[in-house]
């Protein structure tokens, strides 16, 4: 007979269980119980019962065993010196040297980039609250986690600091309130936006949502804001559109696609290299290169960065605004000579 389902008990999907466990079985050398897994991992421990009755449970840790070594994922299993054929003293852990990629392995940088993503998520979920509170758990039944298990992932740029409170505003439908620097102006303005969305583009992140104060819709760098990021206090907004992620990167995609900048670039130069992964169009005779770009001042810092190695041909305000960084460069370095 099935154990009736305790009111208000959370649903947990099985990706995250699944995550949880393999999360929990990696921070752990010497592997856990099965009993410390069903009370402390996301997805078993809200349904476990300390009195005893946790059969399906204990079908379903089965069938996610299977699972996750279907994915490819080692889990190894190690008896008890002290009780050897006991069942109930086996341990689990994935050996994380066994987890890690073969040598041989190599990806494009297509490939590369949305790997990236992938374990930008996976960091992310490894230092979430409910992650820590598992680990924690751990470590009150006297098994200390490996700390590499924390974010164990490729590690990506830091994301901006306003990326945290924007995300929690989103979830509650929240008004926020922040300065915001645009290209081109002195000073920061502050701006009042309801957040309907934020999605990643060209490896930034972007805020989309209602301007309040001109009530129009708005996308705005999220390494442009400067300081904290406030909640407005009153009433949540009325909820977005459920597409609006999309229709937000959409616009993004068709904006980089309006802007084409034609660049020359010098032969086994590493701008050669960087940029022409991005080409678009190229004249390899002499040497000249068409990429698209979404945000033209931050396309003309990454230019102005290889120095010589790079010369833009078209658009012209992109060009200036190159020569523009270059020669600040120049004057700042001139400047601290003198000094």
């Amino acid at each position: 007979m099935a154990t009736p389902k305790r009111s208000g008990e959370p649903r947990i999907p099985v990706e995250d269980r699944l995550f949880s466990l393999v999360l929990a079985l990696l921070a752990t050398e010497t592997g856990l119980l099965k009993s410390e897994i069903l009370s402390t991992v996301r997805g078993y421990a809200e349904r476990y019962d300390a009195r005893g009755g946790n059969a399906n449970l204990e079908r379903q840790f089965e069938r996610d065993k299977d699972d996750i070594r279907d994915l490819g994922i080692p889990l190894e299993t190690v008896e008890s010196p002290d009780r050897p054929g006991d069942n109930q003293a086996l341990r689990y852990r994935i050996p994380k040297g066994e987890y890690d990629l073969p040598v041989d392995v190599r990806f494009t940088p297509d490939e590369l980039a949305l790997l990236g993503l992938a374990a930008e998520v996976w960091r992310e979920a490894s230092l979430s609250a409910d992650s820590q509170r598992a680990l924690t758990k751990l470590r009150s039944l006297g098994i200390e986690p490996r700390e590499p298990v924390i974010g164990y992932a490729p590690r990506l740029r830091v994301r901006d600091a306003a990326f945290e409170p924007i995300r929690q505003a989103l979830d509650k439908r929240q008004r926020v309130r922040f300065r915001y620097l645009k290209p081109g102006e002195h000073e920061p303005r502050l701006r009042t936006v309801e957040p309907y969305a934020m999605v990643l583009h060209e490896g930034r992140w972007h805020l989309h949502g209602r301007d309040v104060d001109v009530d129009e819709g708005r996308t705005f760098l999220l390494s442009r804001i400067v300081g904290d990021v406030q909640v407005v206090a009153g009433a949540p907004f009325a909820p977005p559109p459920p597409d609006i992620q999309d229709r937000a990167l959409a616009d993004l995609q068709a904006l980089r696609l309006s802007n084409a900048a034609d660049l020359a670039v010098r032969a086994g130069s590493d701008a050669e290299v960087r940029l022409g992964k991005r080409a678009v169009a190229a004249d390899e005779d002499a040497g000249v290169i068409r990429l698209h770009y979404t945000d033209a001042a931050i396309f003309a810092d990454e230019l102005a960065s290889y120095g010589p190695e790079v010369r833009v041909l078209a658009p012209a305000s992109l060009r200036d605004a190159v020569r523009d960084r270059l020669e600040a460069v120049a004057a700042a370095h001139r400047a601290g000579g003198a000094a």
